[in-house]
């Protein structure tokens, strides 16, 4: 099944994500929430969605495993880290008794931290698309969102190697170290993945 679609065109992938996801209430909701909130240039992304399709394919309870969501935006106008905490806790506060854990990142602001904390120069993004190029697999280098009742995509890479269960690194940033480290624990949780080497 997941290979008929991982071949197929863009947008029944597209559909086929989508659908996959709805099976996921914690994906729902922050879909919902993020949408209300209607943040600038926003994307519920990365892992949520990788291995919510994952978790699916495997049979496994759609949201078996993942430890929390990922919510982009991108705003240049505010770079403050108190405005990007304020937003954080405003998801937090409208999830709270979902269980669900989100992390909010303002993408317009990543370059300030990122040397600090990986010591490594990033030039500034430009966009949350332009971030989300740069996250460490192919796999999980996809964002979605809601415009109105339409179902938006940013997959750099396509949705090939989401569907396929293949990891493959994106090596705009990320490391050997850390690649290698997620995907060994990718591979322990989701057998059937095909890890390609570094």
């Amino acid at each position: 099944m997941s290979q008929s679609v991982a071949s197929a065109p863009l947008h029944e992938q597209s559909a086929y994500l989508e659908a996959t996801l709805r099976e996921n209430d914690g994906a729902q909701a922050v879909l919902t929430v993020a949408q209300e909130l209607d943040l600038p240039d926003w994307y519920f992304g990365a892992g949520g969605v990788a291995q919510t399709v994952w978790n699916v394919l495997h049979g496994f309870e759609a949201s078996a495993a993942i430890k929390d969501y990922d919510l982009v935006y991108f705003d240049a106008a505010d770079l403050r880290i108190e405005t990007e905490s304020e937003i954080e806790a405003e998801v937090a506060d409208r999830l709270r008794g979902d269980g669900i854990v989100v992390d909010v990142k303002n993408e317009a602001r990543v370059h300030l931290w990122y040397e600090r904390r990986f010591g490594h120069h990033l030039e500034p993004y430009r966009s949350a698309g332009d971030a989300i190029a740069t996250w460490p697999t192919t796999a999980s280098s996809v964002g979605v969102r809601y415009d109105g009742h339409t179902f938006v995509v940013c997959a750099p890479f396509g949705l090939a190697d989401l569907i396929s269960m293949v990891a493959r690194a994106n090596k705009t940033l990320v490391t050997r170290d850390v690649y290698e480290e997620k995907v060994a624990r990718w591979a322990a949780q989701w057998p059937q993945l095909t890890v390609i080497p570094w």
